[in-house]
């Protein structure tokens, strides 16, 4: 589904700071499965997720998401690309404060055609899936981590995306919440969807719910372990 050739990501190049944070990665991401990227701070992962998820140009290689290449893509070209195929839950989740979790449940889908009725009505279905009809009007703020959580998850969703992309999800969690986390992404996968995970948390890369067990150090894979 996802293919990385050669991949590489340069900061600062050619000056004194130069630092390499993805050196000559290739990937093979498959479909409906779940990934997790794991390893150290500053060891890629979340350079690689970055650009997996064309929130980041690479310096070097080649990027094809469902057959087409998207390394080249104009801009615009490219957001059409994130926004159609990409759904993505932060750290701290990025949640908008002052406003509902309704409205935050909606912003990935602005600028649409779609009648501001119909978006709102999918938002509330994706709230109520996830359990939070009840709280579809409360700011934000208001919510519990497990809340926000699920705010996070039902506003990944709102463009039907194909993919899932999740950076250190659990990182200001507890384990139950964090093991809560796994299982809503187990079953996002059986809907058909594919989940990309970076996370260092046991309870995420060691968890029997996943696929594969990609290990990273110095912007380069040092193992990939796929479950039997």
């Amino acid at each position: 589904m996802i293919e990385l050739s050669a991949i590489r990501k340069v900061y600062n190049s050619s000056q004194p700071n130069e630092f390499v944070a993805l050196n000559g990665v290739s990937l093979s991401i498959s479909k409906n499965r779940i990934t997790v990227l794991t390893g150290p701070s500053g060891s890629g992962k979340t350079t690689l997720l970055s650009v997996i998820g064309c929130m980041s140009r690479p310096t070097s290689g080649r990027i094809t998401v469902q057959g087409r290449e998207v390394t080249s893509l104009p801009e615009r070209f490219l957001t059409g690309v994130r926004r159609d195929t990409f759904g993505f839950i932060f750290q701290r989740f990025n949640l908008v404060k002052g406003i509902s979790a309704l409205e935050n449940v909606m912003l990935p889908a602005f600028p649409s055609d779609t009648k501001r009725s119909d978006l709102e009505q999918r938002a509330m279905k994706l709230l109520q899936a996830n359990g939070l009809g009840h709280r579809a009007s409360a700011r934000v703020e208001w919510l519990s981590g497990g809340e926000a959580q699920r705010v996070a998850i039902a506003r990944a969703l709102i463009n039907n995306p194909d993919v899932i992309i999740a950076d250190e999800p659990t990182a200001h969690l507890d384990s139950k919440l964090s093991v809560a986390f796994m299982e809503a992404m187990s079953k996002l996968r059986d809907e058909g969807r594919t989940i990309i995970i970076a996370s260092h948390d046991p309870l995420v890369h060691s968890s029997p719910l996943i696929d594969v067990v990609i290990a990273m150090r110095d912007g380069v894979m040092t193992s990939l372990e796929t479950a039997p």
